[in-house]
């Protein structure tokens, strides 16, 4: 590495935008830039981002990526051909899931899985669910299987047996003998991904993970000869969906934990900047070129949920940020369907053609089309910077065509119609991450980001009845923030599956001991350096007879190679978390121990948010570029336009008004008013405390 390497940069790349987020460690001085997303080949966006201000890739220090190739891969069901080897009588459990539907209120819905049958072959061998090995696995059959599958294609095989959580000896035997024929590294077995009981769980995800890994891996090796050929010299690391980082070599064995990568991203940003902010509690809103995904951050801290469905019957058994996601972003396209009804998305525009003002070939309006039409979105100042304009008029005609003449109504009605149906379903998805959670929308605030989170935020105030809205420096290029700060975090997990009254103590603590050193060892090996280190244990816990489990955080530290874990600060612990979820720990039942999970989390330093807050040449008179006439509620308003990151700290901004920004922004609605905070955010509440 270069000695003048003093660049940390964060990089996310959405579907329509690469964001990126220059910190320069030597002088304290922050940089953003944003261009658009090159699907066809990644690793040319995230090149073309870099270059925008760095002209010696050599003063690179580290680059963190937060990347959707896995995310794309998954949804558009193009990663590699895969190959199953399982145990006999098993081949069907990745397309019997757990006997769902696509649709609640349909008699079928059609499944293809990923891979087909004809690629899921049988082996003989058995293990109980004891971990007792019934029948050994035959070797020869493996290979057997492992050639047949290379002949018909397959680039990518992944190993599962039954109970292999249990005992794993069948499964490594057989993950050998692959290995012995196979000609390339992605190989791996169910007992090296999740040693976690639940059979589809543990098939689907050993499965997506080996369809992943040649898409994975390729682009990742592709951006590393791509970034050597620039002198780089830094370290490369990937955000992981439980708002983590990982190594390259991690990512391409793991690439299954990468599928919600740069979602996470900007929700640890968010939760950092509205910590220091004075925010416990926000309701994160990115919304991108292509989806609006929303998350709930508590008592400072984000949810993560044990798994997750990419799409129907993809499951992703893996600590993930817990977000829910809808087709709303600025391309998603406005239509009316067969009922006369205004829908918008799920289908999206992106960034090729984009949107129909880009003027590259779409003639479908989008929710951006309706914001420049209706006046919120400067057309002489596209974001992104590889537009000199946006084409206005094409977008009138787009909308009055698609939207106003199906309907009967106007082109600035049909505009509005379409910002509301989709600030309506936005808050929807708010509502179903908070109010259908039991949390009371009035003591949050909501946190938008992305590219359009901030031209919808007083929508969503008055909709859900949140407390107010804070809107980050660079809320374009959040994710990419995030990325720079997110901490180095591994994850893992063993099935106990035992009552607590019997269960063997010394093993559980030997169990937890040895994970949270496999975890540290780790990150040693990471070649970082780390602010702190520590481990944190949980337990999947249950009464006898429930089928679901809780989550339940255990306050041990280790120290000597053990925790000394009690059976009476389990059961406390249990009871406490119980009575959080259900309002009371029940009597007389028996406690089940599920699965034990440990992390061992390595805390990167991070800076300080001061460095992003407007300088003392920031004034009100030199922020002000004059007045624009903006379309809100049935008519027109003469709004206020101001060049949001040369506004003052403490600059008070009644609505109407629209701030300006290269990454985003910024429409204050009549009734609102905004404020600028200590460290250049600014925030949105109801004038006069309504």
């Amino acid at each position: 590495m270069s000695n003048g390497a003093r660049y940390v940069i964060g990089v996310d790349v959405g579907g329509t935008f690469t964001d990126v987020f220059f910190l320069d460690e030597a002088n304290g001085q922050c940089d953003v830039a944003k261009v658009p997303s090159t699907r066809h080949d990644q690793a040319q966006g995230f090149i073309d981002g870099l270059s925008r201000r760095m002209a010696d890739f050599a003063e690179i220090s580290t680059v963190v990526h937060g990347t959707t190739v896995g995310t794309n891969a998954l949804l558009e069901r193009n990663g590699a051909r895969t190959g199953i080897i399982t145990t006999k009588g098993f081949r069907d459990v990745l397309e019997m899931r757990r006997r769902d539907r696509p649709r609640t209120w349909g008699l079928w819905g059609r499944f293809e899985p990923v891979v087909p049958r004809n690629l899921r072959l049988e082996v003989t061998e058995r293990t109980l669910a004891d971990g007792t090995v019934h029948t050994p696995v035959v070797l020869a059959e493996v290979e057997t299987a492992a050639r047949r599958l290379l002949e018909a294609g397959a680039q990518a095989v992944c190993i599962v047996f039954i109970n292999a959580h249990a005992n794993d000896e069948n499964e490594l035997a057989a993950l050998e003998a692959v290995r012995a024929v196979w000609p390339n590294g992605y190989v791996d077995a169910s007992a090296r991904i999740l040693p976690e009981i639940r059979e589809f769980e543990r098939t689907s995800t050993t499965t997506l993970n080996a369809y992943l890994q040649p898409v994975v891996g390729s682009y990742l090796n592709k951006l590393e000869t791509a970034l050597e050929a620039k002198d780089f010299g830094g370290q490369i690391l990937i955000v992981q969906s439980n708002g983590g980082v990982m190594t390259v070599e991690t990512a391409q064995a793991l690439p299954v934990r990468t599928a919600l990568s740069g979602p996470a991203a900007g929700v640890i940003a968010s939760a950092y900047i509205a910590g220091a902010a004075g925010f416990a509690n926000v309701i994160t809103c990115d919304m991108g070129g292509t989806s609006f995904d929303v998350s709930l951050v508590a008592g400072g801290r984000s949810a993560l949920a044990a798994q997750t469905s990419i799409d129907f019957g993809m499951v992703v058994r893996t600590p993930m940020i817990e977000m829910t996601t809808i087709g709303a972003g600025g391309g998603s396209i406005a239509w009316v369907d067969r009922g006369g009804l205004l829908r918008i998305g799920p289908e999206s525009a992106g960034s090729d053609p984009g949107p129909v003002c880009y003027g590259l070939g779409n003639d479908r309006p989008t929710v951006t089309d309706a914001n420049v039409v209706l006046g919120r979105i400067n057309a002489a100042r596209p974001i992104g910077g590889n537009l000199d304009a946006l084409d206005v008029e094409a977008a009138r005609a787009a909308i009055a065509a698609k939207v106003g003449e199906p309907l009967g109504i106007g082109v600035m009605e049909a505009g509005e119609a379409i910002i509301r149906v989709a600030n309506s379903r936005m808050a929807g998805a708010i509502r179903l991450v908070s109010v259908e959670r039991g949390h009371d929308p009035g003591k949050f605030a909501a946190m938008p980001f992305g590219g359009g989170g901030a031209l919808h935020a007083g929508s969503l105030i008055k909709d859900v009845g949140l407390m107010s809205a804070l809107v980050p420096r660079f809320p374009g290029i959040n994710s990419a923030l995030g990325c720079t700060i997110a901490d180095m975090r591994h994850d893992f997990v063993r099935t106990v599956n035992g009552i607590l009254d019997s269960l063997d103590l010394e093993q559980l603590d030997r169990s937890m001991s040895r994970l949270a050193q496999d975890g540290l060892d780790l990150l040693g090996r990471a070649g970082i350096e780390f602010a702190d280190t520590h481990c944190l244990f949980e337990l999947d816990m249950s009464y006898q007879g429930q089928t679901h489990t809780i989550d339940v955080p255990l306050e041990v530290t280790l120290k000597d190679k053990r925790t000394g874990i009690t059976a009476r600060a389990i059961q406390a612990a249990f009871e406490a978390r119980y009575r959080q979820v259900y309002g009371r720990p029940l009597d007389g039942i028996a406690i089940r121990v599920l699965n034990l999970r440990v992390s061992a989390v390595g805390t990167r330093a991070k800076f300080d948010l001061a460095l992003l807050a407007p300088g003392p040449e920031c004034t009100m008179e030199t922020a002000r570029c004059g007045t624009r006439k903006v379309w809100v509620d049935g008519g027109w308003h003469e709004a206020a336009i101001f060049e949001r990151l040369a506004l003052p700290v403490g600059a008070m901004v009644p609505g109407p008004a629209v701030l300006e920004q290269p990454d985003a922004t910024i429409f204050i609605e009549p009734d609102l008013a905004g404020e600028v905070d200590r460290f250049g955010n600014l925030i949105l509440t109801r004038k006069n405390g309504g």
